[in-house]
């Protein structure tokens, strides 16, 4: 791939390769590895997403991703509005249901657990897993741009925050005008960019 300046088609078969390699190395680390990470990435996000003044979309975890659920359950206890993201057809923005410990939850697109109610509501916040991540927080994903085009339909005054694994880290995504960045994305190493607080578990 031409590096210097590619085209969409050598990005595109370039990001495919990424996320196959990235999903396999992540998926292929030890539960307990990943669980310990998980709880430093809890520990960083638990005072950010204290401070956020409307409803938080978290996500069910998938193909090794971070298990954010403790934290959910955490949150949802002390009365934060909570939803997850639902995608009711592809190449459309995602749309979010709310959650609580007791809702009910059906399996949606690729058999990730959905809240069966049709009840939806507008995060201010999105948590969104990454694939694979830079240090300037563009985003790679599944591929299926959903993430990306929620935050262009709801505008100025929502954000999202990255979440994912360090080694998950990758120099460039070769960004297109369709990505979107995030606000900032926290692994298990902190907030990505920013100092590492003392006392944060390392890998």
């Amino acid at each position: 791939m031409n590096q210097q300046n590619p085209s969409w088609d050598e990005v595109r078969a370039w990001r495919k390769g990424e996320r196959e390699r990235l999903i396999e190395a992540r998926v292929a680390t030890v539960q307990e590895i990943r669980a310990r990470w998980t709880r430093a990435i809890i520990e960083t996000l638990e005072p950010i997403l204290r401070e956020s003044r409307g409803p938080i979309s978290f996500y069910w975890p998938f193909r090794g991703e971070p298990d954010l659920r403790p934290l959910m359950r955490l949150l949802a206890g002390e009365g934060f509005t909570l939803a997850l993201p639902v995608v009711i057809e592809p190449k459309t923005p995602l749309v979010f249901r709310p959650w609580r410990p007791d809702s009910k939850l059906e399996l949606g697109v690729w058999n990730i657990p959905v809240p069966v109610t049709k009840e939806e509501v507008e995060p201010s916040l999105l948590l969104a897993p990454v694939v694979g991540f830079t240090p300037d927080n563009y985003r790679l994903g599944y591929g299926g741009g959903y993430f990306d085009r929620t935050l262009a339909k709801l505008g100025a005054g929502h954000e999202a925050i990255g979440v994912g694994f360090e080694m998950a880290r990758l120099a460039s995504i070769y960004p297109q005008p369709h990505d979107i960045k995030m606000r900032q994305v926290v692994t298990e190493k902190g907030v990505v960019g920013a100092k590492r607080r003392p006392g944060l578990m390392a890998s």
